[in-house]
């Protein structure tokens, strides 16, 4: 139990320093979050979701968008994190990130920066499939590979 917690909370970390280390594409209406990546590993471990919100939760609140991006944002990634739990192959475990982000966060965004709803859901779904499919992807049969997702 103790295991699961630190790995959660390690993984909230993680993303926050990710998310503001690559502040300038983290955040706005064209953006590569890579500490999305991370949003593959409820494939494989369950506590990565509380994780995830929490270290989403926490990057939004630092990155200036205010409470659309703190709370919408944020209750966007649990979703798709809970999703991604729930997802029968590996190569699927991307997919709910990419789409529930693109719809929700692609939805405010448009709204904050006066731009073209679906404009700013393919930035966005451009995004995350990049950070999900390409380094999540690539995270995620480490993991598998090796063994490591115990």
């Amino acid at each position: 139990m103790r295991t699961k917690i630190v790995r959660g909370a390690m993984i909230a970390g993680i993303y926050v320093v990710l998310a503001i280390s690559f502040a300038p594409i983290s955040y706005g209406p064209l953006q590569m979050r890579i500490a999305e990546a991370l949003t593959v590993l409820p494939f494989v471990w369950p506590e990565a979701v509380g994780g995830l919100f929490v270290g989403c939760m926490l990057a939004n609140l630092l990155g200036g968008l205010g409470i659309w991006d703190i709370v919408l944002g944020s209750l966007a990634t649990l979703l798709a994190a809970w999703l991604t739990m729930k997802m029968p192959k590996a190569w699927l475990a991307p997919l709910p990130p990419v789409v529930i982000n693109a719809i929700v966060v692609g939805g405010y965004l448009s709204v904050l920066y006066h731009m073209p709803l679906l404009l700013c859901m393919a930035y966005v779904a451009a995004g995350q499939a990049a950070a999900c499919y390409l380094l999540g992807m690539i995270l995620l049969r480490i993991l598998l590979k090796y063994d490591l997702a115990r």
